[in-house]
């Protein structure tokens, strides 16, 4: 009787503590948060053995701050806990507090779907987002503008000193700046002349660019760019007036400032077009000779023409077979191989698809599919193409990501080409016996 209560016990303590999804987020740089500066709240979902679904994040509203979800890619992760292994996915916040205070951020439900003894299962994963403090710096601004590594440059579309009456020049002032979004970059103010005409086109914004620094360093920020074109009715010397647009520093906790200088527009009165003589009537046997040598070059060009169609003809079979094995080689070239594989899984079926694998594996120098996938060692395509055998070879109680599938699938690099087996060929072909 003991040992029945035992069994029973074990079996129902294993269905209580069976793997369930579960979620964790946290605050990258915590300290040091100021009003505009971008706050990353990074949030990760885990499920065990593999999502059937991806986990859709919600966007949520929090007073005095503005928050958007970040548009970087999604990070696969991986990670075992008790011996079972989770699949995660994580995905950030960004958040842009607009005052000073304390910032309580919600609780986020997360639908997803994952896989359950075999089966899919929905679930609702709650996490709860961390708060965070922001503090104001003295030397901020009432209203001001955060970032890091905020650079301006200015482009003209000429010289300023060379325009003449009637010209336009047009001006491109750019804005790049690091944690923080172009939405939140503030305009430009250019001033006025006197004297000249200013028209301001809209701004352009931009997220996730990338920008050389010094060295080799690359830093990724967001852009507004900014275009004016001036134009001048009469001459004269126009000073277009220096450029201070302020901004917070988060690096240093100061107050700075980028600057343009004053450029000066020269407008000088516009040639006046100068009169074309009459051409007067030539000597005729002038005219004769010039009508001779024309029609001597179009003979000479017709015999040039006539001989390379002559040689083309007699060698037309090689030229043929050259054509044929440069087309080939176009259809057959690694990025044309990848374009393919990349369709048949947009548009394919499963067996297509598994088929197209086959083959792409085989094309790359590997034995098998499972040599492949395990050369890569990119958890994407491991998860996905599990899920295709599972629909192809047990059950189709499962759908796989087409979009997740396509863009783990890459061009092969010099470090990743199949290892020369130990063994030699069985049959060999060449070699002396």
């Amino acid at each position: 009787m003991r040992l029945l209560m035992l069994l029973i016990g074990l079996l129902t303590s294993t269905y209580v503590f069976a793997a369930e999804p579960f979620g964790r987020a946290s605050i990258e740089g915590a300290e040091g948060i100021v009003p505009g500066l971008q706050v990353h709240v990074v949030v990760d979902v885990f499920a065990p053995e593999f999502f059937t679904s991806p986990p859709q994040f919600p966007l949520f509203d929090v007073p005095d701050a503005l928050v958007t979800l970040s548009t970087d890619r999604a990070q696969n992760l991986v990670q075992t806990i008790d011996g079972t292994q989770y699949a995660g996915i994580r995905r950030s916040y960004a958040v842009v507090p607009e005052k000073a205070g304390s910032f309580q951020l919600p609780v986020v439900e997360i639908d997803l779907g994952f896989s359950s003894n075999g089966n899919s299962t929905k679930a609702i994963v709650k996490v709860a987002l961390p708060s965070f403090e922001v503090g104001a710096s003295s030397h901020q601004a009432a209203t001001p503008f955060a970032a890091r590594g905020l650079t301006m440059t200015q482009f003209f579309d000429r010289d300023p000193a060379s325009l003449k009456v009637g010209d336009a020049l047009v001006r491109t002032v750019v804005v790049f700046a690091e944690d923080t979004q172009a939405m939140l970059i503030p305009p430009v103010e250019f001033g006025t002349t006197a004297g000249m005409s200013l028209y301001e086109k809209p701004p352009v914004l931009a997220d996730g660019i990338e920008q050389r620094g010094i060295g080799r360093s690359v830093e990724t920020g967001s852009m507004r760019t900014e275009t004016v074109v001036y134009t001048a009715p009469s001459t004269g010397r126009f000073p277009l007036p220096a450029i201070s647009y302020p901004w917070f520093d988060v690096d240093g906790h100061v107050l700075s400032a980028a600057a343009l200088p004053a450029t000066d527009v020269v407008v000088a009165q516009a040639a006046v077009t100068e009169r074309i003589q009459p051409e007067l009537q030539g000597d005729v046997n002038a005219h004769a000779s010039r009508a001779r040598r024309g029609w001597l070059l179009v003979l000479s060009l017709c015999a040039i023409d006539l001989a390379v169609a002559a040689f083309a003809w007699r060698r037309l079979p090689a030229i043929r077979t050259w054509v044929a094995d440069a087309r080939a080689r176009g259809r057959n070239s690694p990025r044309r191989r990848l374009g393919r594989i990349r369709t048949i899984i947009g548009v394919g079926d499963d067996l297509a698809v598994y088929r197209g694998l086959q083959d792409w594996s085989r094309k790359l120098g590997y034995r098998t599919t499972s040599e492949w996938v395990e050369a890569e060692a990119c958890p994407r395509l491991t998860v996905q193409l599990a899920i295709l055998e599972r629909r192809l070879f047990r059950s189709r109680d499962v759908q796989w990501d087409r979009a997740a599938l396509a863009s783990a699938i890459t061009l092969p690099t010099a470090d990743r080409r199949p290892a020369k087996p130990a063994l030699p060929d069985l049959n060999p072909t060449e070699g002396p016996l």
